[in-house]
């Protein structure tokens, strides 16, 4: 039994799928002397459409973005032009056999080893510009997503260090059961993903690639955060119990998707989804929401070869609202930083404290044209609906002179699209409350904003002065700490005196102990992963408003996180025992 990271609760029983590095199983295999000459053409075909896409990708981003971030492509072209590169993965297919994923995946290592033993920083980082350029060969050689699964038995539990962004959103194409990452936390984008569609997962379980091998038998508890690797009959027995009654639940819950969203007492609620894809969209509608309260953009930019431009952006944020419940989508601009990042616009620029830097609504400033190319976009695409309402919203804003500009960029757009005789409407501009100025000056905020959304993810760990994806003080990040909840109080009330919509949008909404609490806070806007809405609309239906009033007056009186939790945990069993399987521990 492993231990992890709670991140998507559920339990699933299924055979391992290992995804090694930046490969997915790359072939051990010997080539045979008659396979040698087709393998190195597809080494050649792979490295010429790598050089071609870089040479792309540079004259776009100099053209987007800048000059100097334009820069790392062309270093990326220097590397893929050295002989040296070239002529060991030749030597290798040539006369050890290897297929030319083994020998880029040896050459990787090579590479790391090498610069490890160097005490210069900067040659250091340079092997992220080594794997970007192999990755990029590889990604031209093999899938992103396994295509020989189809020989393992039974459903599929990845495997993973860490999912890329566009790993996780392809591993739509196939039937995944689980997930488990050696990295990660509960934010992480294997655990975004794991969420929105419902799939068990759990992160942070180190050692994991070296104790399981693909065709393993596993157990993934995503409440309690186990993993479980080739169980005996007595625990395989006991968690296909736990997994039957997790899918029993699952279903039973499925059948309230077309029920009004309403506490027991007749309050009316606003149940919608966050999405990262259309497919997530499409998956929000099928599970009864009311509309789209986040849809990140930045898997768009994280999933996308080069740069978006402008038409290519509207004709995606125009499916995604063609596709989402109602009509209605809250569209939050690119929120790239921290532990998402793209190489056009900085990962290389090393930072002591990424999550506390340059990132989101801050780099946007940085990059203004980029940026005023997404709304103008998000503009054009609001303009060809005429039902359901469009939003646009700017993550990690900090105080009112950002919101000041924010809001003129927005005007300067609109005009820009009217001069080009493009029809434009009127779209609600708001903010994610996630940086704790914003949430101490909420009432300056509200005067300048239509709707506020809060990031309860980002909040947290702010609040707490302790970067979640550090295993040493991701302890601290508890989103029932009582610090975190006074806030929240605090803006919740703010909002609803002002009669400015207020949404949670963190990953507190879903959960259902933390649920309870903003209902009783006066929250009746909650937005979370669309396999979610169903437990939740059932969870409100167990509860009134007065109940849920009663339980935080309790609440704000204790003074430690587990009083809180211990509370909540005996609170959740008396109104909905059934619901405690999806809640995680």
């Amino acid at each position: 039994m492993r231990k992890g990271i709670a991140v998507s609760p559920g339990v699933a029983i299924g055979t391992a799928y290992v995804i090694h590095d930046i490969f997915v199983n790359p072939d051990t295999k010997r080539l045979e002397d008659s396979e040698v000459t087709a393998e190195l053409a597809s080494y050649e075909t792979a490295r010429d459409k790598a050089a071609i896409e870089l040479r792309a990708l540079e004259r776009k981003v100099e053209a987007q973005v800048g000059h100097d971030e334009a820069a790392i492509f062309a270093v990326h072209q220097s590397i893929l032009r050295d002989s040296a590169f070239t002529n060991k993965i030749r030597a290798w297919i040539v006369d050890d056999r290897l297929t030319a994923a083994a020998a880029l995946n040896r050459l990787l290592e090579e590479y790391r080893l090498m610069f490890s033993r160097t005490d210069d920083q900067y040659l250091r980082d340079r092997v992220v510009d080594v794997q970007d350029v192999i990755a990029r060969i590889s990604s031209r050689l093999v899938d992103i997503v396994p295509s020989d699964h189809s020989s393992l038995e039974g459903p599929l539990i990845v495997i993973a260090d860490e999912l890329l962004p566009s790993q996780a959103v392809a591993l739509g194409e196939i039937s995944v059961a689980g997930i488990v990452t050696q990295a990660g936390s509960q934010t992480s984008h294997a655990a975004i993903i794991a969420r929105s569609r419902g799939i068990p997962a759990v992160s942070g379980v180190k050692g994991i690639l070296r104790q399981v091998k693909t065709g393993d038998l596993i157990v993934v508890d995503g409440r309690a955060g186990h993993v479980e690797v080739n169980p005996n009959s007595e625990n395989l027995a006991a968690f296909r119990k736990l997994e039957r009654e997790f899918f029993d639940l699952k279903d039973q819950l499925a059948e309230n998707q077309h029920l009004p969203a309403q506490t027991a007492d007749g309050t009316e609620l606003k149940l919608q989804a966050n999405i990262n894809v259309v497919a997530d969209a499409k998956s929000a509608t099928a599970m009864g929401a009311s509309a789209v309260g986040l849809y990140r953009t930045e898997y768009l930019y994280l999933t996308h070869p080069d740069v978006p431009d402008e038409d290519e952006q509207y004709h995606n944020y125009k499916e995604i609202i063609a596709n989402s419940p109602n009509h209605n989508v809250t569209i939050r601009t690119l929120d790239i930083g921290g532990d998402k990042t793209v190489p056009y616009l900085g990962h290389h620029h090393q930072e002591a404290n990424p999550f506390m830097g340059w990132r989101s609504i801050r780099l946007s400033f940085q990059h203004p044209e980029l940026f005023n190319t997404q709304i103008r976009a998000i503009l054009r695409a609001a303009s060809e609906f005429e039902t359901g309402t469009v939003r646009l919203m700017f993550p990690m804003v900090t105080n009112v002179e950002e919101l000041r500009r924010l809001r003129g960029m927005v005007k300067r757009a609109q005009r820009a699209l009217i001069s080009r005789g493009i029809r434009t409407v009127p779209v609600p501009v708001g903010i994610m409350v996630e940086v704790p100025a914003a949430a101490i000056c909420i009432e300056h905020i509200l005067k300048l904003v239509d709707f506020v959304s809060i990031g309860s993810n980002d909040l947290v760990q702010y609040l707490m002065a302790a970067d979640r994806d550090n295993p040493k003080v991701n302890h601290l990040c508890q989103p029932l700490a009582p610090a975190v909840l006074s806030v929240l109080k605090m803006v919740i009330d703010a909002c609803n005196r002002s009669g400015k919509p207020v949404t949670v949008c963190g990953e507190m909404a879903g959960q259902p102990k933390t649920f309870i609490i903003l209902l009783g806070m006066g929250l009746r806007r909650f937005s979370m992963s669309p396999a979610f809405i169903p437990s939740a609309k059932q969870l409100a239906s167990q509860i009134t408003v007065a109940e849920a009033e009663n339980i935080v007056r309790s609440v704000l009186t204790f003074t430690t996180t587990s009083q809180v939790r211990k509370y909540m945990v005996l609170q959740l069993k008396r109104l909905a025992p059934s619901l405690t399987l999806l809640d995680t521990a």
